[in-house]
């Protein structure tokens, strides 16, 4: 009976130690990722609290969640005109409009992971979000590396295997700004922002080995900025892959 005993606990304690370590490479090759794509305005007196929810994400310093905020255009008619705001960034929303079949575009808006969209301000909503994409789909390993070159240029190298049903998007982030806002709806207020899409440059997934180029703006370094790429299906729009660097 004692050695059958002893067996019993050795048999045990060998199965938890091997459940421990399975447990812990699970949960490590489990990890997920969430690509927080924010669409706001500094004409959109709605966008604050929005920029607000991002920021506090941010500062939780989560593993693989990657912030973008896109400025969009169409409020810059109300009187104040976004420094950050391009068409494109508008256009980008509303092709996740048809993908997601939406009625039309609104700010502040958030996507995640391309195919989950709720209002930016909603932080609940998007903690839930968050968690589940961090719970889903394994990470895979994202070879990129960025450099500056004569000072203001921005080399970007990808490799990849080939995906020809993604695009790599591939974008310029400004690590944090602010505004002093004159006109419009935010009228005499102070906006902070983070992560603000400068350039965004999407290219073909097919080819092994690419190089983008971003040109930084006058008074910044390469230190005020991160590249964060992504990988997105065609058809669907929904994000596979993603990482984020600094520029070297």
């Amino acid at each position: 009976m004692k050695k059958y005993f002893f067996a019993v606990i050795f048999l045990t304690a060998t199965a938890l130690t091997i459940f421990g370590f399975l447990n812990k490479s699970a949960s490590k090759a489990g990890k997920g990722f969430a690509v927080v794509e924010l669409f706001t305005s500094e004409g959109c007196s709605s966008c604050p609290p929005a920029d607000a929810v991002v920021a506090d994400l941010a500062k939780q310093n989560e593993e693989n969640v990657f912030i973008l905020g896109y400025h969009v255009d169409y409020w810059n008619y109300l009187g104040w005109k976004d420094v950050y705001s391009k068409s494109a960034f508008s256009n980008r929303q509303k092709q996740y409009a048809s993908s997601l079949k939406l009625n039309s575009v609104y700010t502040p808006q958030i996507i995640v992971n391309g195919k989950t969209e709720f209002v930016g301000s909603d932080k609940n909503k998007l903690q839930q979000t968050i968690s589940k994409e961090l719970n889903s789909e394994m990470i895979r390993p994202f070879d990129i590396s960025a450099k500056i070159i004569d000072g203001k240029n921005v080399s970007v190298e990808l490799a990849s295997a080939d995906h020809s049903n993604e695009t790599i998007n591939v974008a310029l982030v400004q690590l944090r700004a602010q505004s002093d806002v004159k006109r419009g709806e935010n009228n005499g207020k102070q906006l902070h922002h983070i992560n603000i899409v400068l350039d965004l440059q999407t290219i073909d997934a097919s080819s092994a080995h690419q190089t983008i180029h971003f040109i930084l703006p006058a008074g910044f370094t390469g230190k005020d900025f991160s590249i964060i790429a992504f990988l997105q299906n065609k058809n669907d729009w929904k994000i596979d892959n993603a990482t984020q660097i600094n520029i070297q």
